[in-house]
């Protein structure tokens, strides 16, 4: 089966953009991007860690509710959450109610601080496990890495939950640090234009 489909444009892209009406416009403006903000950062390992047994459809329909729920992801506001905040949080209908997933953003807000005071930057610290191009598979062939084990490690022992190899892996992906687009979709080009554009965070 081909790992492409024709766009509304007629152009190639990845097939898993066809899936749901949403996934198009994230396919081509987001996925694969390099990011080295670090709200935007914790937003997405978070997000990552909600879909975790569910579709990341079920995720981006509920996107702009986590927003809200946790102050667009300022790991310096939901670090102080409290037990309060866990209850009206899992009375939210707007996102997943999921006590564990819950209180593991607010645990890793506060292991974010953390790292930040350490390393300077989320982004300073992310951006080290980025894999030189020869370790690169196929696109969307594999699940986890080298990498994104090695990152799951690292966060794991710094206390993060929610942090898994596979869960890791998606959100490389998905923040840029792979470019993971199928060779003849037509936004890898413009993905991989970023990529050598950006600056790398602490470089």
């Amino acid at each position: 089966m081909s790992t492409t489909i024709l766009g509304p444009d007629g152009k190639s892209r990845c097939r898993w953009c066809s899936a749901a009406p949403e996934f198009l416009a994230y396919h081509d403006t987001e996925w694969g991007f390099p990011v080295s903000d670090d709200q935007r950062l914790f937003e997405k390992l978070s997000l990552e860690g909600f879909q975790s047994g569910l579709s990341w459809r079920t995720i981006l329909a509920k996107r702009e509710n986590f927003r809200a729920a946790f102050h667009h992801f300022d790991f310096n506001r939901v670090a102080r959450f409290t037990q309060r905040d866990v209850n009206r949080l899992l009375q939210d209908e707007g996102i997943v109610r999921h006590r564990g997933k819950i209180e593991a953003v607010i645990n890793n807000a506060r292991r974010a601080q953390e790292l930040v005071e350490r390393e300077g930057s989320l982004a300073a610290f992310i951006w080290r496990y980025e894999p030189p191009k020869e370790h690169l598979a196929e696109p969307q062939t594999v699940s986890t890495s080298t990498e994104s084990l090695a990152l799951s490690k690292e966060l794991k022992k710094q206390g993060w939950k929610f942090v898994g190899p596979t869960t890791v892996y998606a959100f490389m992906q998905a923040m840029g640090l792979i470019n993971d687009h199928a060779h003849d979709c037509v936004v890898r080009a413009k993905a991989e234009l970023a990529r050598k554009r950006f600056q790398r965070p602490g470089r």
